[in-house]
C-alpha cells in the first residue's frame, strides 16, 4: 500500500515554496512524524513530517524545485524496506552510492573551504558532528564563522568522525585542517581524552539518555542562537526537538548582553547569578566596529519626508498577477523604491559618492545595497548595476540575495561595492528611524512601515496609506538642499509612478 507525501499548509497568502532539504533518499525507511523534507516560502521554512511508518518510494519533487500548496512530493509504502528497495532510487544517487563505495579506507583530512577574497581566518562556531559520529557525503558537520558571512564545512565523503583538531570558539586559517575522518569502510581512530572534540557536542544531543534526532532546522537555529538543547522542552515524538519549540524558548529567554567599551557598572552577586554572558560573534562584533566608525567618522544627518502609497499599490494590484505570470517573480515594493532611488540620484549625484582622503569620488552608476536582517545579525548583500536593470530583474536579484542571506551563503564579494543602500524597517513595523550610514556610502534609505492616516488632498480630509522616508546622508559630501531635493524626486516618482517610465 502507498501513502501519499503532498505539500502541508503554507499559510495564507503563500501560494508557493522550493524544496530546500531532502532528509531522506529513496528506499530509506521512515517512521511516524520523521522529517522528510524541508520547504521554504518567501516568509518561513516548513517541515513535512511522514504520514505514515514505511519505506520512502519515489521523490517527485527535487532539491531546488518549486511546488504548489498540497503539491505531490513523494510517496511512502507501508511497512520495512524490501531486499529490493535501493532499486527505486534515482539513476544520480545509484552512482554517488558507487563512487562512495569506491573510495579507498583510510583517513581523509577535512580543511578549511574558501573563505573568499582578503578573509584569511574564521572561528569554528558549531560542531553538528562529534569524534566517532558517521556522516554522509556532503553533509554538514560543522559551521565557521568570518567577519562577514557564514561558511558550512560539508562533509567531503562518507565515512566516521575520527578526530577533530579545531574546538568550537578556536580560530583556524583559510586552507587549515579542521578534523580528520575515516573513510567509508575504514576503521575511526578513538579519540584521546585530551582532544579538544570532547567539548564539540553536536546540537542533537540533549543530554537525556534516549537517542532522539531532533529537527534539523532546530539543530540550526539552537546552533545560530546559542541555546542549550537541553532547555528547550521538544513537542515532537518521543520528546524530538521542534523549530517551533526552539522559537518558543527563544522568544522566552533573558536577551543576550551586549559589549561595551565603558566599564560595566557594579553588579550585585545576587544579580549576576541570573545573567547570561555570550561571547559576541565575529559577524556581530564586525557590525558593532562599523556602525560606531560610522557615528564617529561621518557628519551624519537625517531628514524626514512621508510619502502616499496609493499610487504604487493601486499598480501593483493591477498588474501583480501578469507580471508574475510573465516573469516568474512577485511585484514587490522594493523594485520600486529601488528604480526611484535610481532615478533621484541621477539628480542628486553626491548622494552616490564617497569621500576618499581629500577627493569626492562620484559613481555613474548604481550598486544598490539592500540591508537583511539575518538570524546573526544584518547583512548588506549588493544589487550591481541597479540602474541598468528592469523592474523584473531588480525583483530576481533581490529574491535571491534574500535567500542567500538568510542561508548564510552570501559571498564577501556580494556584499562589497556598493554606492546606496535601502533598509526596510517596515517589515518589523517600525514607523519612523534614522538609519545609520553603511561606510564609505554617503546616503542610506529609510522604508517604514505602510499606515492609514487622514491627510488633506484638495482640501478634504481623506485616509490614505501613508509612510515616512528617511534619509541619513554624510553632511561633509551632502548639503541639506541636496538631502531634502533627493528625497522630494522619490517621494514623486512613488507618488507618481509614470513619471519613471518618462524619465521626469
Amino acid at each position: 500500500m502507498s501513502t501519499e507525501v503532498r505539500v502541508p499548509a503554507l499559510g495564507e497568502s503563500v501560494t508557493e515554496a522550493t524544496v530546500a532539504t531532502w532528509f531522506k533518499k529513496p528506499g530509506d525507511a521512515v517512521e511516524v512524524d520523521e522529517m522528510l523534507c524541508e520547504l521554504e516560502t518567501d516568509k518561513v521554512t516548513v517541515e513535512v513530517p511522514s504520514p505514515v511508518a514505511g519505506t520512502l518510494g519515489e521523490i517527485v519533487v527535487a532539491e531546488g524545485e518549486t511546488v504548489s500548496p498540497d503539491a505531490l512530493l513523494a510517496t511512502i509504502s507501508e511497512g520495512a524496506p524490501s531486499a529490493g528497495a535501493e532499486d527505486v532510487r534515482p539513476r544520480e544517487v545509484e552512482t554517488t552510492a558507487k563512487a562512495e563505495s569506491a573510495q579507498p579506507s583510510g583517513h581523509v583530512d577535512i580543511p578549511v573551504p574558501s573563505l573568499g577574497e582578503s578573509v584569511t581566518e574564521a572561528t569554528v562556531a558549531t560542531w553538528y558532528k562529534k569524534v566517532g559520529d558517521t556522516v554522509a557525503a556532503d553533509e554538514m558537520i560543522a559551521e565557521l564563522e568570518t567577519d562577514k558571512v557564514s561558511v558550512e564545512v560539508p562533509a567531503p565523503q562518507s565515512g566516521t568522525i575520527s578526530k577533530i583538531h579545531i574546538a568550537e570558539g578556536e580560530t583556524v586559517s583559510a586552507g587549515g585542517i579542521l578534523a580528520q575522518m575515516a573513510a567509508e569502510g575504514g576503521a575511526a581512530s578513538a579519540a584521546p581524552a585530551a582532544e579538544p572534540a570532547a567539548a564539540a557536542t553536536p546540537p542533537s544531543e540533549s543530554g537525556s539518555a534516549k537517542d532522539i534526532e531532533n529537527a534539523p532546522s532546530a539543530n540550526k537555529m539552537m546552533a545560530e542562537k546559542g541555546i542549550d538543547p537541553a532547555s528547550v522542552k521538544g513537542s515532537g515524538r518521543d520528546g524530538r526537538i521542534m523549530k517551533e519549540d526552539v522559537m518558543n524558548a527563544s522568544s522566552t529567554s533573558a536577551p543576550a548582553p551586549t559589549a561595551s567599551a565603558a566599564p560595566r557598572a557594579p553588579v550585585s552577586a545576587d544579580d549576576a547569578n541570573r545573567e547570561e554572558r555570550v561571547k559576541m560573534t565575529r559577524l556581530r562584533q564586525t557590525i558593532a566596529r562599523r556602525l560606531k566608525d560610522a557615528q564617529n567618522t561621518a557628519a551624519m544627518l537625517t531628514t524626514f519626508n512621508e510619502v502616499d502609497m496609493k499610487a504604487v499599490m493601486d499598480l501593483r494590484n493591477t498588474y501583480k498577477a501578469e507580471f508574475e505570470k510573465k516573469h516568474g517573480v512577485r511585484l514587490g515594493f522594493m523594485s520600486f523604491f529601488t528604480k526611484a532611488c535610481v532615478h533621484a540620484l541621477k539628480e542628486v549625484p553626491e548622494v552616490n559618492a564617497e569621500i576618499d582622503g581629500t577627493d569626492i569620488v562620484y559613481k555613474n552608476f548604481v550598486h544598490m545595497g539592500v540591508a537583511a536582517g539575518t538570524p546573526t545579525g544584518l547583512v548588506v548583500p549588493v544589487i550591481r548595476d541597479a540602474d541598468q536593470m528592469s523592474f523584473a530583474e531588480i525583483e530576481k536579484a533581490i529574491g535571491e540575495k534574500g535567500r542567500k542571506a538568510r542561508d548564510g551563503k552570501l559571498s564577501m564579494a556580494e556584499m562589497q561595492g556598493g554606492t546606496f543602500t535601502i533598509s526596510n524597517g517596515g517589515v518589523y513595523g517600525s514607523l519612523m528611524s534614522s538609519p545609520i550610514l553603511n561606510p564609505p556610502q554617503s546616503g542610506i534609505l529609510g522604508m517604514h512601515k505602510i499606515q492609514d492616516r487622514p491627510v488633506v488632498i484638495n482640501g478634504e480630509i481623506v485616509i490614505r496609506p501613508m509612510m515616512y522616508l528617511a534619509l541619513s546622508y554624510d553632511h561633509r559630501v551632502v548639503d541639506g538642499k541636496g538631502a531634502v531635493t533627493f528625497l522630494v524626486r522619490v517621494k514623486e516618482a512613488l507618488e507618481d509612478p509614470q513619471r519613471l517610465l518618462m524619465d521626469l
